[in-house]
């Protein structure tokens, strides 16, 4: 049985990033939002999507916004010793990740707590920007699926395509002009019934997570309208290859 609570409403800091962030964000872009339903339910969600530019978590705001859930991010800690700025974040609600140390579990926990306190939040499973050449999704680590199987909380699968048009992974300016579409389309809750009755081991939070991937990976197949690839790129050695990564604002959104 799920130990979610009901949703909690927006902060006076979350509203003023919306304020702030929202007009923009409708002049500049194009919106193709599909399965928003699936937010709008009682209690704690994750939303978990593929993650394909440092747009993403802008995109995935005014989404959950427009379908009147108020969405809490994962963001690098670093973002929070920004003088004003990092005062807001924490005011609104987001929850610093410090990444490689001690620290990370405890990010880990605060998802947790966020979610049973009603929650909408934001992970990318792959942790950064996916390196497929063809901007699939990855392979995955397991923090969404512990999350999902701590909390008893539904686990949204969404996949986006479009904000890698405005800002890809090597671009160091958007590109707005001519106008981008969004798309972001959400489905049903991940199946994980049969799991949620069992010890969190390895191998359950290892199929929970592949469950997961493949519903994103679906949808973004239809939104693509292109067949899935037989196997997704193994993250370890892709981040092996080719780590590079933004100073200051690596991997906002990501999952500990």
């Amino acid at each position: 049985m799920s130990k979610v609570a009901a949703q909690s409403p927006r902060g006076g800091w979350y509203r003023v990033l919306e304020g702030v962030l929202r007009p923009p964000l409708q002049a500049l872009t194009k919106r193709d939002w599909r399965g928003g339903e699936n937010l709008q339910i009682p209690g704690g969600v994750v939303l978990a999507m593929n993650h394909l530019s440092w747009f993403d978590p802008l995109a995935a705001a005014h989404f959950c916004n427009d379908n009147g859930r108020p969405v809490r991010f994962l963001a690098k800690a670093e973002i929070f010793k920004v003088p004003v700025f990092g005062a807001i974040l924490k005011g609104a609600g987001q929850i610093p990740v410090s990444r490689g140390t001690a620290d990370a579990t405890s990010s880990l926990h605060a998802a947790i707590k966020a979610v049973e306190g009603g929650e909408c939040v934001v992970i990318y499973p792959e942790g950064t920007l996916t390196r497929d050449q063809q901007l699939w999704p990855m392979t995955a680590k397991t923090g969404v699926a512990r999350i999902a199987l701590t909390t008893g909380c539904p686990v949204i699968p969404a996949a986006q395509w479009g904000p890698q048009d405005i800002l890809g992974l090597h671009s160091k300016f958007p590109k707005f002009f001519p106008r981008k579409t969004m798309k972001i389309w959400a489905g049903p809750p991940v199946d994980l019934e049969d799991l949620r009755n069992q010890p969190i081991t390895a191998t359950v939070l290892r199929e929970a997570t592949e469950r997961i991937m493949r519903a994103i990976t679906e949808i973004l197949a239809e939104q693509r309208q292109e067949p899935i690839p037989t196997q997704p790129l193994d993250r370890r050695i892709a981040l092996a290859k080719n780590p590079i990564e933004k100073k200051s604002t690596k991997d906002k959104g990501s999952e500990s």
